[in-house]
């Protein structure tokens, strides 16, 4: 993370806050499923498969795969345009999200979701490094053991700071959850637009930022 420069983990932290306010809003809208969070969709369709629940099997394995058509997508628009060029992907999940919110806001739930479903696999291609996740930005699994292994680090006098940057990962995915589960419960749906217009923004601000370092 350290490579990334103070912009690069506070655009991260960002995206992280969004992968987490989304999740809740489909965790909300799907009744207990996932939209960026596969671990759990993962659990939902093994225990569905072992309790014969095949419609919660099948829903959760769906959505694991939409995931990663969205990642496919994603990755692809990385290569193609440059993986420095993140507004490139950061304006294609916008353009999934707004379709999700769109559909969603005219009672289009399913489609709806399945835009949504691909726009977060699409948002982990943002720190693309050589065809490789740079940073995880829709799960926190991964991100916990690296700030473990940096905070260990320190304490055997390693850098003592290293371990920052993955607590703000953490902490926007959880805080962005916590907002995200509060406005769907004023918005319902329409919760999904607030999400639509942050990622537009980011996308303009990195393009212009992008434009002047060239």
């Amino acid at each position: 993370m350290k490579d990334y420069g103070r912009r690069g983990v506070m655009l991260a932290a960002t995206l992280s806050a969004l992968a987490g306010y989304v999740d809740a809003v489909g965790f909300m809208t799907l009744g207990g499923f996932f939209v960026s969070f596969m671990s759990g969709n993962l659990t939902r369709l093994g225990v569905g498969a072992a309790t014969d629940q095949w419609l919660q099997a099948g829903v959760a394995g769906g959505l694991i795969g939409l995931f990663v058509v969205g990642v496919i997508v994603g990755a692809t628009v990385a290569r193609r345009v440059g993986e420095e060029r993140r507004s490139a992907v950061l304006a294609v999940e916008a353009l999934l999200l707004l379709l999700g919110a769109g559909l969603c806001t005219v009672g289009q739930t399913g489609p709806g979701m399945v835009a949504v479903v691909m726009a977060m696999g699409v948002e982990n291609a943002v720190f693309q490094r050589q065809g490789d996740v740079g940073v995880g930005l829709t799960y926190m699994t991964g991100t916990l053991v690296r700030m473990g292994q940096r905070i260990a680090t320190a304490l055997h006098g390693g850098p003592r700071w290293d371990w920052v940057p993955f607590l703000m990962l953490w902490l926007g995915l959880a805080a962005g959850g916590a907002v995200g589960a509060v406005v769907f419960l004023k918005l319902g749906v329409l919760a999904l637009w607030p999400a639509f217009a942050l990622v537009a923004v980011l996308s303009l601000l990195v393009a212009r930022a992008e434009r002047r370092s060239a």
